[in-house]
């Protein structure tokens, strides 16, 4: 655990347009893995819009791992239905943290990260200085379905005792 530079406060909000599983609907819930961590949301009842409003902390050792989230529909007599999958490319919201930034105005813009082949983004994401903190809200395309997006926000967290990103080379 001396490897670890900090933790990232994983906030899954919501999915809008997910695909249909069960005759009209779904129980969707999200996966989420980063290098050995597992986490999962509750599951959302009958609902291809499911606000999660759930909050998972991942310890951060290397920058070059993303965050991986599936989708998943529960079934109770079978195995889950895959309802698409994304990643979360930390590094331009690192980069932005690694500035160490103070006091700015809320609601400030950092970086505007652009969606692009190499990452999930649905549409533009920017890091934003929000009560002290610094912040990314995205949209995530979900990828192998026709349709679905997920609503993400992430923020880092310092540990005491961590190295921190201060050596970190991005």
């Amino acid at each position: 655990m001396e490897n670890i530079l900090g933790l990232i406060k994983l906030r899954i909000k919501r999915g809008t347009n997910l695909k249909v599983c069960d005759t009209r609907t779904c129980d969707p819930y999200v996966f989420v893995t980063m290098a050995e961590q597992k986490l999962k949301t509750g599951v959302v009842k009958d609902s291809i819009n499911p606000e999660w409003n759930e909050e998972l902390t991942l310890y951060v050792s290397n920058v070059n791992i993303p965050v991986h989230l599936t989708v998943s529909d529960k079934d109770t007599f079978s195995v889950d239905d895959s309802m698409g999958d994304a990643e979360i490319d930390l590094k331009p919201y690192l980069q932005c943290v690694k500035m160490d930034l103070s006091d700015l105005p809320d609601s400030h813009v950092v970086k505007r990260v652009q969606p692009d082949r190499t990452n999930c983004l649905a549409e533009e994401s920017s890091c934003i200085w929000k009560n002290g903190k610094l912040i990314q809200e995205m949209s995530l395309r979900l990828r192998n379905v026709k349709s679905g997006e997920i609503t993400v926000e992430i923020e880092w967290v310092n540990l005491p005792d961590s190295k921190g990103l201060s050596e970190v080379e991005f």
